[in-house]
C-alpha cells in the first residue's frame, strides 16, 4: 500500500508548534491544530497570529481546523506532529482515548520522556503501540525564531520508511527550508536531546566570559561525547559531522535565539538555578535531559561524558559552575 500522511495535524501552542504550522501551510491546504487553551485559540482566530509565541508570523486561520480537544484532533488526524515541550508530553497524551497505533507521528519534541527516560519515539512505540516504521523525528539545524524571519533553513527528516519521510519532507520543505532525509530515527533524536545539555554548558561558559578560545574547545569535545554516547545506546551508520548531529549542537551552543543557551548564561553569570529557570519565559529542555541521560549513562553500558556529568553537577547537585567547569578542561582534547 502507498503510504499517505493525510490529514496533518500539530499539536502543541509553542514557537516550534508555530514555526511548523506555517512551514506545512506553505504546501497543505489545510491543518488541524490542538491547543491546550482555549482562549489562546480565540485570540490567534481572532487577531490571525499566535497572541504569544511569533506573534509578527501572520495566518490564514480559515485553513486550520483548531481545537482544545487532543481526542477531536487524535481521531481526525492521520498525522501526528508533537511539538509539544518534553517535561508536558505525557500529561498530553494520556488524555488520548482514541487509537493512534496506525498514524504517522513526527516527534518535533526535541527533548526525553522524563521518568520513562526514554526518546519519544520509543516511548510511543511501548506505550502506544505505534508502528516504529511510521515514526518520524526532526532534526535541526533550526530555529523557531529564523524560520518566522524566512532565513534560509534546513531540517533533517528521519524515518525508517524513506517514502514516508519524502512525502513529510515535502510538506515542509520550499524555497526558505530545505530538508535532508535520513533513516537514523534514534540516532538524531538522542543528538536532539544531547545538544540542549551542551548549550547549556555552551551558555555557562559565555556567561563566565570564558572567550571564544574555549567555547570552540567545548564544542569540539562535545561532538565527541555526543558520537560516544548515541553510537553506544543507538549503532547505525552515521557521520557525528552531518548537520542533524554536529549542526543542530553548533547552532543550539551558540545562537542567542537558543533558549537552553540564556539558561545556562544565567548561570554563568550566577543566577542559582532556581532563579534561572524562574526567569525564563520558556521551558529549557536541557535541564531535563541532563537528568535523564545521566541516569541512562549511569545504568549502563556507559560511555566516557565528562561534559554531561559537569552539567550535571551544576543543575542537580549544587557545584560551582567555574570549579566545575575547570574540572574537566583537562579531559579535552
Amino acid at each position: 500500500m502507498t503510504p499517505t500522511l493525510g490529514r496533518i495535524a500539530v499539536l502543541g501552542g509553542g514557537s516550534w508548534a508555530t514555526a511548523l504550522a506555517k512551514l506545512l501551510l506553505s504546501n497543505e491546504e489545510r491543518i488541524l491544530w490542538y491547543m491546550r487553551r482555549p482562549d489562546r485559540i480565540e485570540e490567534f482566530i481572532r487577531y490571525g497570529h499566535n497572541p504569544v509565541y511569533l506573534s509578527d508570523v501572520r495566518f490564514d486561520t480559515a485553513r486550520i481546523g483548531f481545537s482544545d480537544d487532543i481526542n477531536r484532533i487524535a481521531t481526525e488526524a492521520d498525522t501526528l506532529v508533537l511539538a509539544v515541550p518534553s517535561p508536558y508530553l505525557k500529561s498530553h497524551l494520556e488524555k488520548i482515548e482514541t487509537d493512534i497505533s496506525g498514524k504517522n507521528i513526527v516527534s518535533a519534541v526535541k527533548g526525553i520522556v522524563p521518568d520513562d527516560n526514554q526518546i519519544v519515539t520509543d516511548y510511543l512505540c511501548e506505550r502506544y503501540g505505534c508502528d516504529p516504521a511510521r515514526m518520524l523525528a526532526i532534526g535541526g539545524p533550526c530555529h523557531a525564531e529564523e524560520v518566522a524571519l524566512e532565513r534560509l533553513s534546513y531540517l533533517t527528516i528521519a524515518c525508517h520508511d524513506r517514502e514516508i519521510a519524502f512525502l513529510f519532507a515535502r510538506s515542509l520543505g520550499g524555497k526558505k527550508l530545505k530538508t535532508i532525509l535520513s533513516d537514523d530515527v534514534e540516532g538524531i533524536e538522542y543528538a536532539a536531546v544531547l545538544k540542549n545539555v551542551y548549550a547549556i554548558a555552551g551558555g555557562i561558559v559565555s556567561g563566565m566570559k570564558s572567550g571564544d578560545n574555549f567555547m570552540a574547545m567545548l564544542a569540539c569535545n562535545a561532538a565527541r561525547e555526543m558520537r560516544r554516547f548515541i553510537d553506544m545506546i543507538a549503532p547505525h551508520e552515521r557521520d557525528i559531522c552531518r548537520s542533524a548531529y554536529l549542526g543542530d549542537l553548533l547552532v543550539t551552543a551558540y545562537s542567542r535565539f537558543s533558549r537552553n543557551h540564556n539558561f545556562g548564561s544565567m548561570i554563568g553569570k550566577g543566577y542559582s538555578v532556581k532563579a534561572a529557570m524562574m526567569e525564563m519565559e520558556m521551558v529549557a529542555e536541557g535541564y531535563y535531559a541532563t537528568k535523564c541521560v545521566h541516569e541512562i549513562n549511569e545504568r549502563g553500558p556507559h560511555a566516557e561524558m565528562p561534559i554531561l556529568d559537569c552539567i550535571y553537577r551544576i543543575l542537580y547537585e549544587g557545584s560551582s559552575p567555574r570549579k566545575a567547569i575547570k574540572a574537566i578542561t583537562g579531559t579535552f582534547c
